[in-house]
């Protein structure tokens, strides 16, 4: 038989250095978190915009894990950073619009953070290589 891709999240691997489940999970939080949201008419697109950013890391992560090239990786794990970046900000909208929202909004953004450095790190170090595999003219 083969494995249920949707499990439960007690069976799930979380080491810090699987990405791929740890941007899944972060993407669940994300939906979990928008779900706990009193929609008005101004959270309705700010919930919209976070739900985005928040789970495309995630789904980008996949992409660039999947890349045919360097140059392509390198694309998509800068669509990871900036995607994570731009979380941090709609999360700190939410809480302008909604103080009460600090304490989970808190956790999310510094999930947001690490994930954000994580993504830089692997992004320098991938545009590091590149350009030291290149030949070098004399």
């Amino acid at each position: 038989m083969g494995e249920d891709p949707i499990e439960p999240e007690a069976k799930r691997e979380t080491s810090k250095f699987n990405l791929e489940e740890r941007t899944a999970a972060f993407g669940e939080a994300i939906i979990d978190f928008a779900m706990s949201i009193k929609e008005t008419s101004v959270m309705r697109p700010l919930i919209s915009q976070i739900v985005r950013s928040g789970t495309s890391a995630g789904a980008n992560y996949c992409e660039a894990d999947d890349a045919v090239s360097r140059k392509e990786f390198a694309l998509k794990i800068n669509t990871c950073r900036k995607e994570c970046r731009e979380t941090k900000f709609w999360l700190r909208m939410i809480v302008k619009a909604d103080s009460d929202l600090r304490d989970p909004a808190t956790v999310l953004w510094k999930e947001a953070n690490e994930l954000h450095l994580i993504f830089s790190k692997i992004r320098r170090t991938t545009l590091a290589n590149s350009s030291s595999a290149r030949p070098q003219n004399s």
